[in-house]
């Protein structure tokens, strides 16, 4: 379908939220509210354009009000903390960065999965300050950690879609390392694939920025989107991680053992550096060796820890890296 304007046809999807009268509320100003509060339930990209107004609706709203207010504090009191799980070159069996995890331990509720609490950031517009205070935590521990002697690692930071598409990214990037001191190459932003293909030319734009700097770009979950090969030669990437769901039975699985060679050798023909998601079990291990992919994360290798415990891992690699190097001298 659509509308005819001036020789074209232009298709509208639009959201529909209804509460009923006297079903749900004989008060005016609460049916209105109860309407908009089923509005948020719609959704047309999931086929839902229309949503009835259900109680349970309202107390999901309250709860993320709630968790949005409760996550605001916790940014402001510096409660939410961050692990750092290490990345390993495999050819070397050293650690070369590690990946900055936000992690949240409510006073009541206990610890919180990031998956149910970022969202509900998104959703209340505290993504960026969430986001800005991790690059920072992140950047200045780094760099603490060099000065304390554990080497000079990157650090990975996940990026959402909202800060990457904000339009400030660079000028955040670009004050948080000055004032930690952090070397520019040493920090790796992530994003996913779904991220980096949801609008090509504002993503080359801000990639080749980013770049500009000095910073590391690395494309996260790859394989599970829908990259087109061409934008993926476009954009200045450094490295692509496969994703854990491919890494989990690429010893037992062909098409997971296929997909994963094939990721591997389309990065190395790009240039582009490749980390191994989710390894859990020396087959894994031996399997990414065999095919020669770059990077290893994953339990087998080392759980994200909080950063004492990172910085002791990073100490004990670096020391060992001497080591080594003064045998071959």
């Amino acid at each position: 379908g659509g509308y005819p304007l001036h020789g074209l046809r232009l298709a509208m999807k639009g959201r529909i939220g209804m509460a009923v009268y006297p079903h749900d509320t004989s008060e005016p100003e609460t049916l209105l509210r109860y309407a908009r509060v089923a509005l948020r339930e719609a959704c047309p990209q999931r086929g839902e354009h229309c949503h009835f107004f259900a109680a349970e609706q309202l107390d999901n709203l309250r709860n993320r009000v709630w968790m949005a207010a409760e996550i605001e504090q916790a940014i402001e009191q510096e409660r939410v903390v961050l692990h750092y799980q290490p990345q390993y070159a495999i050819d070397t069996q050293r650690i070369i960065g590690v990946e900055a995890l936000v992690r949240w331990e409510h006073p009541r509720l206990g610890f919180v999965p990031p998956v149910e609490f970022i969202p509900v950031a998104e959703e209340a517009g505290l993504i960026g300050r969430l986001g800005e205070f991790v690059m920072r935590t992140a950047c200045r521990q780094a760099k603490a950690w060099s000065a304390q002697g554990a080497g000079e690692v990157r650090v990975a930071v996940n990026l959402s879609g909202r800060q990457f598409y904000d339009g400030s990214l660079t000028k955040v990037v670009a004050e948080i390392l000055a004032e930690t001191g952090l070397e520019a190459h040493r920090l790796e932003l992530e994003l996913t694939e779904s991220m980096v293909m949801k609008d090509p030319k504002i993503t080359v734009a801000s990639l080749h920025e980013l770049k500009q700097m000095g910073v590391t770009i690395s494309v996260d979950d790859f394989g599970t989107g829908y990259s087109s090969l061409a934008y993926l030669k476009r954009y200045p990437l450094d490295t692509l991680k496969v994703d854990r769901s491919f890494v989990r039975d690429i010893a037992t699985d062909p098409d997971d053992a296929a997909i994963t060679n094939a990721i591997i050798a389309m990065a190395k023909s790009l240039g582009l550096r490749v980390v191994g998601e989710g390894v859990e079990t020396i087959q894994q291990l031996e399997f990414l060796m065999d095919k020669g992919c770059d990077v290893a994360q994953g339990y087998l290798l080392g759980e994200p820890a909080p950063a004492a415990t990172a910085e002791a891992m990073l100490g004990e690699s670096f020391a060992l890296e001497q080591r080594k190097n003064k045998q071959l001298v």
